[in-house]
């Protein structure tokens, strides 16, 4: 498997496909570089390089107590593309993936960067503030950090039913997606998983 250490010790897995322009996918809570798979797999087979990392905590990489911040991911971010020498890069984020990419532009510029593109993200901040109005309150953030504490892979199963819109009307239902978020969810480690909400 491929990792690379971080400065501060961190071991971080990613996944590299194909050549070409580069694409870098960095992906939401709790996920990893699985839940963009057939995204890479698309790309890769068209021309691109497509690489996709398990943030610090998730997946494959280390599992780490400090560090489950926006800030220390952007960071990992721009050492894996420096690691890897990315250059002219295509940065897609989904979530807090989003969160990741908007911070590592804020912090590292875009010098390596040709675009970003940004999925469902958390930018703006989601929590609701005077300066935020249409956030949500900080009860949503404690309700989700509870579920997690109290029983996450119940909470992860009950999650992917309105994560991938199963819970509408009409929805047809694909238990393998739905197996793929909780086995996902479940490779992160606890820090991760409460901290990063």
């Amino acid at each position: 498997m491929p990792t690379f250490t971080t400065s501060d010790g961190t071991e971080i897995f990613y996944d590299d496909w194909g050549t070409g322009q580069p694409v870098v996918f960095s992906h939401g809570w709790p996920l990893s570089a699985d839940a963009f798979e057939n995204q890479i797999f698309y790309l890769a087979e068209r021309g691109f390089r497509c690489i996709a990392h398990d943030r610090r905590g998730h997946g494959r990489s280390s599992r780490p107590l400090h560090g489950n911040n926006i800030s220390t991911y952007a960071d990992d971010l721009a050492e894996l593309v420096r690691h890897l020498d990315l250059r002219d890069a295509i940065h897609i984020g989904h979530s807090t993936g989003g969160g990741e990419v908007a911070r590592y532009i804020g912090r590292h510029g875009t010098d390596r960067v040709a675009k970003a593109v940004l999925i469902g993200a958390v930018p703006p901040p989601m929590l609701k503030t005077e300066a935020n109005p249409l956030g949500l309150p900080i009860e949503v953030f404690d309700g989700i950090r509870a579920g997690v504490v109290a029983d996450r892979s119940q909470f992860f199963m009950d999650l992917s039913l309105p994560f991938y819109g199963y819970n509408r009307e009409g929805a047809k239902v694909r238990q393998g997606v739905r197996d793929s978020f909780w086995r996902q969810g479940m490779q992160a480690g606890m820090p991760a998983c409460v901290c990063c909400i």
